[in-house]
């Protein structure tokens, strides 16, 4: 029996100390990600005004990230172009999750008929060319950052709406969906207050885990020119003025806006972990 327990308690105690690591994660994550609009609120226009005295300086104390070809502070565009970023990603997020929880009702509402349209629909949208989608989106509808947030959501819906239509055919079947339906419960009231709120876990995490690919394709999307006008400060549109001098040694202009925005999307997808370890019932004992 000793000899058990010991091994029960070397395969439990990594798990706990993961999960534990896990959830400090993502809780450092989630500040880094609060602090951001916090910091640009905080900035103002301060760093942002050119100053030719101070143009295409390196790194210093002065200027961690270095200034731009306008002598502007790299670190406060940077600020201010990730908070860009993640206010659009964060309406993004949101209308595309929408989208799914809705498409997903009507796959489990709508009988055979509904199922089949939805599937076709998520089948339709995720085969055709990601990136050829959300630059046709976007011109369409005249660029700018509402056309961004729009294009994003328009196409990053298809994988969550699979994963929670697949969910809600599965919870259809519970006994408790069942017996209300012997009731006299109809589909969408069964959907609304039965399936809904099992399938909110997936939800919450599948939008977390959007924000990542609504912030990169944002930032492609300003980059080639097909996003946010060039007067607001974006990533897309640092890392793309800054193709213009990389060559001439002023590599501080492409190197932290880049690496900042890749900080960025893995401290959203360290929350999503974080955020999929506490909902998980399966490891909510360990």
């Amino acid at each position: 029996m000793a000899e058990l327990s010991g091994t029960i308690d070397d395969v439990l105690q990594p798990r706990f100390g993961n999960r534990a690591l896990t959830l400090v994660v993502a809780a450092a994550a989630f500040l880094v990600i609060l602090a951001l609009p916090i910091a640009a609120s905080v900035l103002g226009e301060t760093g942002m005004r050119g100053d030719f005295a101070n143009r295409l300086q390196a790194p210093t104390f002065a200027h961690w990230f270095g200034t731009d070809a306008m002598g502007q502070d790299m670190l406060a565009r940077t600020i201010h172009g990730l908070t860009t970023s993640l206010w659009v990603g964060l309406a993004a997020s949101l209308i595309s999750a929408f989208v799914a929880t809705v498409l997903a009702m009507l796959a489990a509402a709508g009988g055979r008929v509904g199922d089949t349209i939805v599937s076709v629909l998520i089948d339709a949208t995720m085969g055709l060319p990601h990136i050829v989608l959300l630059i046709l989106i976007c011109f369409a509808l005249g660029g700018g950052p509402h056309a961004v947030m729009l294009a994003v959501a328009l196409t990053h819906w298809p994988r969550l709406a699979r994963i929670l239509r697949a969910e809600m055919l599965q919870v259809r079947n519970a006994d408790y969906v069942i017996a209300a339906r012997h009731f006299g419960r109809s589909a969408w009231q069964i959907a609304y207050g039965h399936v809904i709120p099992h399938l909110l876990p997936q939800i919450l995490v599948g939008t977390v885990l959007m924000f990542p690919h609504a912030i990169l394709h944002e930032a492609s999307l300003t980059f080639l020119g097909f996003g946010l006008e060039p007067s607001r400060p974006a990533i897309g549109l640092l890392l793309a003025d800054s193709m213009r001098y990389l060559t001439a040694g002023q590599w501080w202009l492409g190197l932290f806006p880049g690496l900042s925005l890749l900080a960025l999307v893995l401290c959203f997808d360290a929350l999503g972990n974080g955020l999929r370890t506490i909902l998980d019932p399966r490891g909510a004992q360990l």
